[in-house]
């Protein structure tokens, strides 16, 4: 019997614990995205960014977390999962620290840059140590992927909470800051709970981890500074295709090289591909939803930090109990295809509420709450199905891999899908007629949730028409 074979069939006593920890890093990896977005305004006084540049403080992260997934994925493994877990982890630590030092803007984009770095390797080592340790048994399994799918939902709106509580009190910087004690606490308990994993012999594709990530940059760049130089300048184009150049050239490398970055042969399992897509679709109106509804509290409605952070308490509330108790039930009964669909349909519908129903002189009961309310619903039918899809089929020992590839995808999507939203609440802003300055904001706001509900719409025909439910797709794998 292979170490492998003895390694899946022997339950890890300590798995649970296991998984209490390696959740707990996923919810900070991902509250790190959310955390600091109630302390923008006050980060956007304190270091001077302007209303399109203060994007770069979750770009910066988002950006450098997508582009280095999968090659924290490869990595872990090479090297070991829990190896990669706990260097990601003392890159993150010293990165907060760095972070909440910074003394310009600048500065706080190259900490957050490595916040990203430190969260790539830690999120997909995180992942494969999960699959490794539940994958003999597969009502565990669904129950840990449960866990874990709350823990990064719970993980961005939290982040939201907290970031409030934090910035009004303590000040933004500590929305950074508190990462560092908990980081060292993580490192401590990582040596004793953590197996060290499953290692795989092989190379490392530099190559293609270098084109990918600088591709997601330059796609980034250019559509930020597209708002600023105009779409059909010289810079803008040129930049957006050398992004498009490099992403095909990544490509290239994956299909030619021996021991590519991201085998493409694995978008051939059934469902793989599509719930890559759906998870692009659906961070990719999340993040900006987060984004957008903070500004619009703290900038419209003149919400303190504090006010802002209590107001959005329902939605982590609402996200844990259906994660929990309502989305898995749905899932078994009704197949993934149906509970992904009804999932963006609801976000889709949220985000027209948002973009119709908050005007300047609004307020957070009539004009805010049920569309949060309805956007959480959407997000917590919606995660798990996508994410079952994203990960159906892989092999344990390529689970650093596949996880490697879904976190990738939903990071891209943010980053990119972030970066459009705030050209379009910019320009809607800049060529406003209304008189008033937070009337001409709040039109760019509207705009904004406006197309991330387009989005969100987009991911419930993708459902109906790509996503094969559990028994198809069961059936289709037994041919």
């Amino acid at each position: 019997m292979s170490t492998h074979s003895q390694a899946l069939e022997q339950a890890d006593p300590k798995r649970w614990k296991a998984l209490a920890l390696l959740c707990t890093a996923f919810f900070l990896t991902i509250m790190d995205t959310t955390i600091m977005q109630v302390a923008l305004p006050a980060i956007k006084e304190g270091l001077g960014y302007t209303q399109v540049s203060l994007q770069w403080v979750m770009n910066a992260y988002i950006i450098f977390f997508g582009g280095l997934l999968l090659l924290g994925g490869k990595l872990s493994d090479l090297f070991g999962q829990r190896r990669l877990f706990m260097w990601g982890f003392s890159i993150l630590t010293l990165a907060s620290l760095l972070a909440g030092l910074a003394w310009n803007d600048s500065v706080l984009n190259v900490a957050r840059a490595l916040q990203g770095a430190g969260s790539a390797l830690i999120t997909p080592a995180a992942m494969s140590i999960v699959m490794i340790l539940f994958t003999a048994n597969p009502k565990e399994m669904n129950k840990a992927l449960a866990f874990w799918g709350l823990a990064g939902a719970a993980g961005g709106l939290a982040g939201v909470f907290l970031g409030g509580i934090i910035t009004e009190w303590l000040g933004w910087r500590w929305t950074f800051l508190i990462y560092v004690p908990i980081g060292i606490l993580v490192l401590v308990l990582s040596t004793g709970l953590l197996q060290k994993g499953i290692l795989r012999k092989g190379s490392i594709d530099y190559a293609g981890a270098i084109s990918i990530t600088a591709a997601i940059v330059l796609f980034v760049f250019g559509i930020v500074t597209a708002e600023h130089n105009g779409w059909s300048s010289p810079s803008t184009v040129w930049t957006l295709i050398m992004g498009a150049l490099l992403f095909i050239i990544f490509i290239f490398i994956q299909a030619k090289k021996k021991e590519p970055l991201l085998p493409l042969r694995i978008f051939k399992i059934p469902n793989l591909a599509a719930g890559n897509i759906a998870l692009i679709m659906l961070n990719g109106m999340w993040i900006p939803f987060n984004y957008f509804i903070m500004l619009y509290l703290q900038q419209v409605l003149k919400f303190s930090p504090f006010e802002a952070g209590v107001a959005l308490i329902p939605a982590p509330i609402l996200i844990a109990i259906t994660m929990i108790f309502i989305t898995g039930k749905l899932v078994e009964k009704f197949g993934l295809k149906a509970v992904l669909f009804i999932g963006f349909l609801a976000l889709g519908c949220s985000m027209l509420l948002l973009s119709f129903d908050t005007p300047a002189n609004g307020n957070y009961l009539d004009n805010v709450l049920l569309a949060l309310l309805l956007a959480s619903l959407g997000r917590a039918l919606a995660y798990i199905p996508a994410q079952k899809a994203a990960i159906s089929g892989a092999k344990p020992e390529e689970s650093g891999l596949v996880s490697g590839v879904y976190n990738t995808t939903s990071q891209i999507g943010s980053a990119i899908s972030l970066a459009i939203m705030v050209v379009i609440a910019a320009a809607t802003t800049a060529s406003s007629t209304a008189g008033d300055p937070v009337v001409t904001l709040n039109e760019g706001f509207q705009q904004a949730f406006f197309w991330s509900g387009m989005v969100a719409f987009a991911g419930a025909v993708l459902a109906l028409l790509f996503i094969r439910s559990s028994k198809q797709g069961e059936s289709n794998r037994a041919k």
